[in-house]
């Protein structure tokens, strides 16, 4: 019997500053975006670049983590798995949220630009577990 593997590793650029909410348990969940670029050039020497943007959550002590010394403009190195969420609106809509579920988080760049804590003391962070949404 085979293994499986769900693993996702992003280095990018946060859009937002990171939010973090608790679940009616008191368990801290954090949410932030990255954006990654690429560039190439076509097959008429035209150079182009896309964005791709990830939603992030991070759960426990990682997420509390990120809140304190993540801000938006940064770069980071993001480790995780993808998931999807399904979820029903009020009017009955069905919706469909794909993200990646972080376990670890690098701050990468000039450590000088960041502007608030210690990043230097951050603790390994917590093995993720499921959990609902509190929002």
């Amino acid at each position: 019997m085979g293994r499986d593997l769900n693993k996702v590793l992003l280095i990018g650029h946060l859009g937002r500053d990171p939010e973090m909410r608790y679940t009616p348990s008191g368990r801290p969940v954090t949410t932030f975006t990255v954006a990654t670029s690429r560039t190439w050039n076509t097959t008429e020497g035209e150079r182009r670049s896309e964005t791709e943007w990830f939603s992030i959550v991070a759960w426990g002590n990682l997420a509390e983590i990120c809140k304190q010394y993540l801000s938006k403009g940064q770069q980071v190195y993001i480790e995780g798995r993808l998931q999807t969420r399904r979820w029903e609106d009020s009017d009955g809509g069905k919706h469909t949220s794909i993200e990646v579920v972080a376990s670890e988080m690098m701050i990468l760049g000039d450590r000088r630009d960041i502007n608030h804590g210690h990043p230097g003391e951050a603790p390994d962070s917590e093995p993720v577990e499921e959990e609902e949404y509190p929002f």
